[in-house]
């Protein structure tokens, strides 16, 4: 046994985190800042300090310089590294300016390796559009990363869902090119999981032995299963994930004991 490589690595995923530049920003009558900061001390009572945490997306809602400095006095919090990738509320420009890494905490690595995990980040922003989209450069990093480390377990993370909702109005913005994501991660077999946000609700299903995730947001979630547009009543919450030595992970959904104060449940968009 090399000793070198953890028995298990501690790993937090936030997503959806729709932060606002200013105080008084909301979100269907939610003060997203404050409902991050709740899952954050949460995830710091229940599971201590990860070993690295994951932001997949949505992180500004009004797409302000200003909303992810706030991001990152927040998360700064963590005081372990942060890999983001970006949403389509994302402005990818305005991340790489106040998130740049260099050296920081919160880190624009598309690719990185942790014991004898690769964990790999994907963009599937689509300027100006909801539904998002995995460029042919995109994916030919994706299947480059994959084939250069085989001999590592690789955990995949994008920002939308490559596999029905299960809602229709969720499954119109989509990943749009599900098709040829799934047949490159297809080829390789170390593919543990792959890992998004975007639809606001937990998912956990398999394909081919792959597992397939999806995580609550910080703040407002959205009813499963519905043909149309609708806000859950159950509270935000986060993911915490165990990447064991041995290709396995153990995972788990928690939420915080309430609904943010102020959420408009009968809200008809966003």
């Amino acid at each position: 046994m090399d000793l070198s490589i953890p028995a298990s690595i501690n790993v937090l995923q936030l997503t959806d985190t729709h932060l606002f530049g200013t105080d008084e920003g909301r979100l269907l009558g939610v003060d997203t800042y404050q409902s991050l900061a709740d899952v954050i001390d949460l995830a710091l009572l229940e599971r201590g300090r990860p070993d690295f945490v994951l932001l997949t997306g949505d992180l500004t809602q009004d797409e302000t310089a200003d909303s992810y400095a706030r991001l990152r006095k927040l998360v700064g919090r963590l005081g372990v590294k942060t890999f983001y990738l970006p949403g389509n509320h994302d402005v990818p420009e305005l991340m790489a300016e106040i998130l740049p890494g260099n050296g920081s905490m919160i880190c624009r690595e598309s690719q990185f390796e942790a014991g004898n995990w690769q964990v790999i980040m994907l963009n599937s922003h689509r300027p100006g559009r909801v539904e998002g989209l995995l460029a042919a450069p995109e994916l030919e990093r994706l299947e480059r990363l994959l084939g250069q480390r085989s001999e590592l377990n690789a955990l995949v993370c994008l920002h939308h869902n490559p596999v029905s909702a299960g809602s229709d109005w969720q499954d119109r913005i989509a990943l749009e090119n599900s098709g040829e994501f799934l047949a490159v991660l297809s080829r390789f077999k170390q593919v543990r999981a792959v890992l998004w946000g975007h639809v606001h609700q937990a998912f956990d299903d398999a394909l081919n032995g792959m597992m397939l995730m999806a995580t609550p947001s910080t703040c407002v979630q959205f009813k499963p299963n519905e043909e149309k547009f609708g806000v859950d009543e159950i509270p935000p919450g986060y993911r915490w994930l165990e990447l064991q030595s041995d290709g396995q992970i153990v995972t788990a959904v928690s939420r915080l004991p309430a609904l943010p104060n102020g959420l408009q449940i009968a809200a008809k968009g966003y």
